[in-house]
């Protein structure tokens, strides 16, 4: 049967989709998406392929387990066995047609076996007559990273399997994760560091168990589990799982207690629902439940596909809403000035990550989804989506609970007014001296979408603009040793390297200079045209409108926007400190990143303002990387990305359950690349 040309698309884009989730989650540790939207692209791609099995391709996801290995500073370890994906159910119906189609392949009975889905990273430990010699990440299935050493430094991975017998080769897998109590640990430590704090406790293990240096790794009391043998040579006949289990126990290797005999489909489906009501009560993190065929005899007869054994299936838990308090509705100010309402909630642990805040984008959002101060409301978040107030419990507000309304000024000092300019959904405050606006302005100048200058985050701009050490981004460049080290929290080793960063941003180029300026209009692409174009940036500044317009890719709009820009005496006077200090104002011509394509095939929407990009940047970041940006949602975006005061694009990705990413996951996708479906 010919496949049709819109057919064999979809399938060509859900295939590109899939393995670029698969390596955010295998490859970097960060995916970027729920694990029911990405089951979602799964199921769909399975779907054509099976009524156009014409359609399926050897390089399809379907066909293999795991990602492609990313670019890793890790030696590669090829497997003894493959390490393969397991299949997923989503219903009672999805467990019973399971249990039919292996029911076809080996005579009844069949008893089946139950055990948690532990959300952390798969390994792989080689075990030789006895001593571990070897142990890997899952990687592409075949081939993963060498992690010997790190994992060496876990208590539950003993070096020397008890007993006096131990088999000659032992390939076994496990899960490597971080206990419920280990990553609050974790995330105090970090917040006390001022470092950067972990998502959820998936990521953070993977982190952790792939640090440089294995000491980094041994401070972060990482635990393993180990649930199925690969490779054996030697050691006993064993005729189930339990009985497997029981014996890699008896090695010495840790192995999880909830592991419950099922006799037949209806306890399988009992055990599952059992565990997705205990998920929080386990003291780590759980995504669903693994049930296998129990006789290993008969787990022989079934065998596999290319990706998956026949004889065990993951039942994948829903996505999780929580209620919660909405304490207040607060209004944050950008660098634009544009204001942008969100919730401040009573802190609620939902989709992996305890969440406090969340958007509410713009003044006709709260209206719609009419949420009111003290109301009990709905929160959904899974992975990196954003956090969203799906709406109140009616049933619990308050009598006399009052809508909220926007507020007519700023939150700054200057109390200036927030204006809604006709036919916008978003409020601005008209303030050029608004202090947030220019402490905002100075965090994206020094982030890393502009000079990049480490050591220079949110936390340190807003404590340098509170000590009256800088009023715009030139002063940065005046900053001494003697000022930084007198900061709270700022020690010798700190405030020496925040000045080394400083200075090697003054070689920053040209392209990259003009990005930081926070010119609208002017991202990546235009940038470059322009350093390319003119060469020196009081050549730009000097430029009339026909002879910007005549650069490639340069139109009316950004022309003007910097003609605006160089117009402002306080602008002009930023770009002197700039000069005085050192900074490169003319070329080399580029550092905009010659990204992997990490995004093929992949297609954006963009929403709403993001803080680190103007429009055409966050385009040129995405067609950078292969992707394609497109102006309307439908049910073939890859991602819906959402700023401040989004339109109607974020109704109609919710409409059709399109991926949400909000800065910092889109950010997290352009800067690591890409995860993983899970397995056992």
């Amino acid at each position: 049967m010919a496949v049709p040309d819109d057919v064999s698309a979809r399938a060509a884009e859900l295939r590109d989709l899939i393995r670029y989730h698969d390596e955010r989650y295998y490859g970097h540790d960060e995916p970027e998406i729920s694990d029911a939207e990405y089951d979602a692209l799964v199921a769909e791609l399975r779907a054509v392929e099976s009524e156009y099995p014409e359609a399926i391709t050897p390089d399809s996801p379907t066909q293999r387990p795991g990602a492609a290995s990313a670019p890793t500073p890790f030696s590669e370890v090829r497997h003894l066995q493959p390490m393969l994906s397991l299949d997923n159910a989503f219903s009672r119906e999805d467990l019973v047609a399971w249990g039919e189609r292996i029911g076809k392949l080996v005579p009844a009975p069949i008893a089946y076996v139950g055990e948690p889905k532990l959300d952390g990273l798969a390994v792989s430990l080689l075990y030789e007559r006895g001593r571990l010699v070897r142990a890997a990440t899952r990687g592409n299935g075949e081939v993963g990273e060498d992690v010997t050493a790190n994992v060496r430094t876990l208590a539950d991975a003993p070096d020397r399997l008890l007993g006096s017998k131990p088999p000659a080769v032992l390939e076994v897998r496990g899960e490597v994760f971080l206990s419920l109590g280990s990553f609050d640990d974790l995330n105090r430590r970090q917040a006390d560091a001022e470092e950067r704090l972990f998502a959820n406790p998936r990521n953070a293990a993977a982190g952790s168990l792939r640090q440089l240096d294995p000491s980094i790794t041994a401070s972060r009391n990482l635990s393993l589990c180990c649930y199925q043998p690969g490779a054996v040579e030697g050691g006993p006949r064993l005729h189930t799982h339990r009985e497997t289990l029981a014996w890699l126990a008896e090695l010495g290797l840790p192995v999880n207690p909830h592991v419950e005999a099922l006799a037949d489909l209806d306890a399988v489906h009992e055990f599952c629902r059992r565990m997705e009501s205990q998920r929080h009560d386990l003291g780590y993190e759980i995504d669903g439940a693994v049930v296998k065929v129990d006789d290993l005899a008969q787990r022989e007869e079934m065998g596999r596909t290319s990706r998956s054994p026949r004889w065990a299936i993951a039942y994948k838990f829903l996505p999780e809403e929580k209620t919660t308090l909405l304490r207040s509705i607060m209004v944050s100010i950008g660098r634009t000035g544009r204001a942008t309402p969100f919730a401040v909630l009573e802190p609620v642990f939902v989709g992996g990550s305890t969440v406090g805040l969340a958007t509410l984008h713009n003044e006709d959002e709260v209206v719609r989804r009419d949420v009111r101060p003290g109301d009990t409301v709905i929160v959904r978040k899974a992975g990196d989506v954003i956090p969203e107030v799906v709406g109140p419990v009616l049933a619990k507000r308050r009598r006399g609970a009052r809508r909220w309304k926007f507020p007519r000024v700023c939150p700054c000092e200057l109390g200036q007014p927030l204006v809604r300019l006709e036919g916008e959904a978003d409020h601005r405050c008209v303030s050029s001296d608004c202090p947030v606006q220019r402490e905002q302005k100075i965090i994206y100048f020094a982030g890393r979408a502009g000079m990049d200058i480490e050591g220079l985050g949110e936390e340190r701009v807003r404590q340098l603009v509170a000590a009256g050490l800088v009023q715009d981004a030139g002063d940065v460049y005046d900053l001494t040793y003697e000022q930084l080290v007198a900061l709270e929290r700022m020690g010798d080793v700190s405030s020496r390297n925040v000045l080394v960063a400083i200075e090697a941003s003054k070689r920053r180029p040209l392209a990259r200079v003009l990005v930081a300026l926070g010119i609208r209009h002017v991202g990546p692409t235009a940038a470059v045209a322009l350093a390319r174009a003119f060469g020196h940036l009081d050549r730009i500044a000097a430029a009339s409108t026909e002879e910007l317009v005549e650069v490639d890719g340069v139109g009316t709009v950004i022309a003007q926007s910097l003609q605006a820009w160089f117009a402002v005496p306080t602008n002009r006077a930023l770009v002197e400190k700039l000069r005085v200090a050192g900074v490169n104002l003319e070329g080399p011509v580029l550092e905009v990143p010659t990204a992997a394509q990490t995004l093929t095939g992949v297609t954006f929407v963009l929403t709403g303002a993001l803080e680190g990009f103007t429009r055409e940047q966050a385009e040129a970041e995405i067609v950078g990387r292969g992707g394609r940006v497109t102006s309307g949602v439908s049910k073939k975006t890859g991602y819906v990305v959402v700023g401040e005061n989004p339109g109607s694009k974020l109704a109609k990705a919710e409409q059709l359950d399109v991926a949400r990413l909000d800065e910092e996951g889109f950010r997290r996708l352009l800067a690591e690349g890409p995860p993983d479906p899970e397995g056992d």
